[in-house]
């Protein structure tokens, strides 16, 4: 897998356009995440990272672990205020505004791509 950079990127979903991505692979990024926003445009990938938080955020998200060839773990939907448990294989954490990742399509077992970043 290569080395993402901070910035924007594609989500690439198997039968769909791509999705507007924004990743965050430095320590500042991954900790700022979507707090202090009151909605998500796409995506943002999260990475390297395993587990995710909700505290302080003003909205509901869904998140998908992926695994290091990009295929989805686990998918849940969090409120804000809430601990996500971490995943033993996830190495990227993709979050979206809630319902989301349903009307993609993303659900357990389907592999998602990344463009751009590098």
């Amino acid at each position: 897998m290569p080395r993402w950079r901070d910035g924007a990127g594609l989500l690439l979903l198997p039968d769909l356009p791509p999705v507007p991505l924004e990743i965050a692979s430095s320590y500042r990024a991954r900790t700022r995440g979507l707090l202090g926003r009151d909605g998500v445009e796409g995506a943002l990938l999260l990475t390297p990272a395993s587990s995710v938080h909700t505290f302080r955020m003003r909205f509901a998200i869904d998140v998908a672990y992926l695994d290091r060839e990009l295929r989805v773990l686990a998918v849940r939907t969090m409120v804000p205020g809430r601990l996500g448990l971490p995943r033993v294989r996830g190495r990227h954490v993709v979050e979206a505004s809630a319902g989301a990742l349903e009307r993609w399509g993303v659900r357990v077992g389907v592999r998602v791509g990344v463009a751009g970043g590098g």
